[in-house]
């Protein structure tokens, strides 16, 4: 049965990056049944590799299988990888149980982040050499599998003396919070910044960059029984404060604004009353971004902060971001060399991880899918 892995056709736009509904039929009626047949070629060879596969939308643990996957020939300006690593994020989640903004056509390879090894390039490919690591630069490539034959267009290179788990978190959580803190407001050294899901990925890149420039962070998260121990873990990797979400109602934060400056952006990431909440505490002309809605409730904003405080209501998606720079890639490229050079001076670090085996995916989709989890799945291959 085949599934063009990379060429992903994202029905919410209508936009195919490859021609390949009539090739993918043709397989899946003439091929072997036990072996999965990715092609952006014409020409297939008889190398195969490993993927997680869904041929429908629906809980991942029961529509997400491991199969063999038939791999295209080399073209002149393609490269074949060894994927290292590759997490679990929310987002494919959403991806297999077909409810997130963009879907590949299926059947589909789950995976939109990682870290691949360069094994082969094309005679044509300039950018890339045997042994250099690489990230997509888009999402929809397919990164839950052992091997991949990629246009040297869709991916970029990264440092290969980085923490492994770091380069497999790169593109999506770090890349959300650098483009939030740089592009909506201009922040200075002894700014401030408040954001929910503080301890969420992105939560955690926040703390970190911001304190590599000087801002201060106000992070909020929901009380828990391990609230203190939590709080030490966030301030040691540079957060300025942690409070309870409760206390954005109460007189403690007052006191907090005695010596800490009121931030001018704060990053949404929740939704419902606690955005409503974080709206109350900008300054008059603050942005407040919002990039995810965990709570799934809609973004209430008050009439008196509109009229009053001239807040700026938006939204952020890093796919958009990168689709709109892919004609261009300076922005990318200075980005993730900025990002890289963090985390070699140390102070950008992944969150917690628990590397899991291949073949290990469905307790590894299991716990990604649990509420309260304090790490991240990541599939070593």
């Amino acid at each position: 049965m085949s599934v063009p892995l990379h060429a992903v056709c994202l029905r919410s736009q209508r936009v195919c990056r490859r021609s390949v509904a009539a090739a993918v039929s043709q397989c899946f009626r003439h091929r072997d049944a036990s072996v999965s047949h990715f092609s952006h070629s014409a020409g297939l060879s008889a190398q195969t590799c490993k993927a997680l596969v869904y041929r429908t939308h629906g809980d991942p643990s029961r529509v997400v299988q491991l199969e063999g996957v038939e791999l295209p020939s080399l073209g002149a300006k393609d490269v074949l990888v060894k994927v290292l690593a590759a997490p679990i994020n929310p987002s494919d989640i959403n991806m297999i149980q077909g409810t997130y903004a963009i879907l590949p056509d299926l059947p589909a390879v789950g995976g939109n982040e990682g870290v691949a090894q360069v094994v082969e390039v094309g005679s044509q490919v300039k950018s890339l050499k045997t042994g250099d690591w690489v990230i997509p630069k888009d999402a929809g490539l397919g990164t839950w599998r052992t091997q991949a034959v990629l246009p040297e267009e869709d991916v970029i290179s990264v440092p290969n003396d980085i923490p492994l788990v770091s380069a497999a978190t790169l593109g999506v959580n770090p890349c959300t919070a650098f483009r939030m803190l740089s592009d909506f407001e201009d922040l200075k050294p002894g700014d401030c910044v408040i954001q929910n899901a503080a301890n969420s990925g992105v939560g955690q890149a926040v703390i970190q960059i911001a304190a590599a420039r000087g801002i201060n962070t106000i992070n909020v998260i929901r009380d828990r029984p391990e609230f203190t121990e939590l709080s030490d873990k966030l301030k040691a990797i540079g957060a300025s404060h942690v409070i309870k979400e409760e206390a954005l109602r109460k007189h403690e934060i007052k006191e907090l604004f005695k010596t800490c400056p009121k931030p001018k952006l704060a990053l949404n990431g929740v939704g419902g009353k606690s955005a409503t909440e974080l709206l109350r505490h900008l300054q008059i002309g603050g942005s407040m971004v919002t990039y995810g809605g965990m709570s799934k409730q809609p973004v209430t904003v008050p009439v008196s902060a509109l009229i009053f405080k001239d807040v700026k209501v938006r939204g952020f998606w890093v796919t958009q971001w990168k689709r709109d720079h892919s004609h261009d890639g300076r922005a990318f490229r200075a980005m993730l060399d900025e990002l890289c050079s963090l985390i070699k001076q140390g102070k950008l670090t992944a969150p917690a991880c628990t590397e899991v085996g291949l073949q290990q995916y469905h307790a590894a989709l299991d716990t990604a899918m649990q509420p309260f989890i304090s790490t991240k799945q990541v599939l070593v291959m």
